[in-house]
């Protein structure tokens, strides 16, 4: 009976330790949203997008027309010798001349403007499958920051929990000496065990910090207390149950492949960008000016405007071989956009066939230990029945202490990585979004 009250009495000690957070915890998705606007990484990669966007006014840009202003003011100082017989005098005349001149040219055919107008559109799409993509990497991170946080204050508790068990079975084994009933050897285990659990409690605390400092790190704050799992948290079945079609869903919507995709539809279009050097070029131009000056070589000012309207052909003969050149480089970055996309395709898929497996895995890993927690708590209820009746000793004991909180330290530990392993199956299939953060929110309290 005094057994089982022991093992009742550490039972209850780690349900009020995992019990201990207050109902103002921050919970995941107060976590994101925080940062959601403190990330620095998140916040590059959100500028990053805005100026992708500036892609595509830049590219349309080169299909409109452009006009120019240009003004001058010249101060003239002429000195001039007629040399033979002329009806003009020599001299010297000082005078202000000034004018304005507007210029317009509208591109009729540039075929390097109009692909890189395509091209913009492509550019702005990269732009955008890659926030998408940096959105879902801001969730995982903060996922995977929050849940290091739990697994180390839970490895700070459970040996907290164990370190008062142990300290029990030393007190025991203390006792036990003294009447004759046990040998010295039993304190010195159970000291020796003690002593061991201290220096991880000590080495569990100090990465406590370390962990909260990696999640400081996203949410510019040092985080307090954090809502841990409770009664709401569920193991789900993967629907579909085919790993096939996970993968087949990835290799249309994931983020990364949809960025080496445009990648690669950049490089084939600069290829054509390039050779479009070795045609002509067909522009309307317009201009329009005035002048004015209050002096001359003869003596006398003059007032002039002018404008013309036309078109102009430019024929490109010879640029030294640049133009070969640059499409001979422009081809071989097409054949390495190329390669690369292929190379995202199977990693993208190598991915997502991981995260299946690490969801599948994690159901059944998670079941597993939870009977193996029962399990070890049976048989620490028999190891210390056993002590109580002279056929175990105290070493018996004290390992299934040991194995009981090892147990339940990787119980959690499963648990906290099915969860992640289900936020990168969809992250790697392109479809999570905040809403999976709400849901895997709802198992905490």
């Amino acid at each position: 009976m005094r057994a089982m009250t022991i093992t009742k009495s550490l039972f209850f000690t780690l349900t009020a330790l995992s019990a201990s957070f207050p109902a103002g915890a921050a919970d995941l998705l107060e976590t994101y949203h925080a940062a959601q606007s403190q990330d620095a990484v998140f916040a590059a990669a959100r500028a990053t997008h805005q100026a992708g966007q500036e892609k595509l006014p830049q590219g349309r840009s080169l299909l409109l027309p452009s006009v120019n202003l240009s003004a001058n003011s010249t101060f003239n100082d002429n000195s001039i010798k007629y040399q033979g017989t002329t009806p003009f005098s020599s001299g010297t005349s000082r005078f202000n001349s000034h004018g304005y001149g507007v210029n317009l040219t509208q591109p009729l055919f540039r075929q390097q403007n109009w692909m890189a107008y395509t091209e913009a559109g492509l550019q702005v799409a990269q732009a955008d499958a890659q926030f998408n993509g940096a959105e879902q990497d801001l969730i995982l991170r903060v996922a995977q920051a929050y849940f290091d946080v739990l697994i180390a204050q839970d490895s700070v508790q459970l040996a907290e929990a164990q370190k008062t068990a142990i300290s029990e079975q030393l007190e025991q084994a203390k006792r036990n000496f003294e009447v004759g009933t046990a040998t010295i050897t039993d304190t010195y285990e159970a000291q020796a065990r003690y002593d061991l659990v201290d220096a991880q409690e000590i080495a569990a605390q100090s990465n406590l910090e370390v962990k909260k400092r990696t999640l400081q790190q996203l949410t510019n704050t040092m985080p307090g207390d954090l809502r841990q799992l409770g009664q709401q948290f569920k193991l789900e079945a993967l629907q579909p149950s085919d790993m096939e079609k996970w993968v087949d869903e990835a290799q249309q919507h994931n983020s990364q492949l949809a960025v080496a995709q445009a990648a690669a539809e950049l490089a084939g279009k600069e290829v054509a960008r390039n050779r479009g050097g070795h045609y002509p070029t067909l522009d309307l131009v317009a201009n329009y000016s005035e002048n004015f000056a209050n002096g001359g070589s003869l003596g006398v000012g003059s007032d002039s405007r002018n404008a013309a309207v036309g078109v102009q052909l430019n024929m490109p003969l010879f640029q030294g071989g640049a133009i070969q050149s640059k499409v001979r480089e422009a081809e071989a970055n097409r054949n390495r956009a190329g390669e690369e996309l292929e190379t995202a395709r199977r990693n993208i898929a190598l991915q997502t066939r991981q995260a299946y497996l690490g969801v599948v895995n994690g159901i059944a890993q998670v079941k597993a230990l939870q009977q193996a927690l029962k399990s070890s708590e049976s048989l620490l209820e028999a190891s210390k029945l056993g002590q109580e009746v002279g056929v175990r000793t105290n070493l018996d004991v004290l390992n299934a202490q040991q194995q009981l909180y090892s147990t339940r330290r990787d119980l959690y530990q499963a648990e906290y990585n099915y969860l992640i392993s289900q936020l990168r199956l969809k992250a790697a299939v392109g479809t999570l979004v905040e809403d999976d953060i709400a849901k895997v929110n709802q198992a905490l309290y």
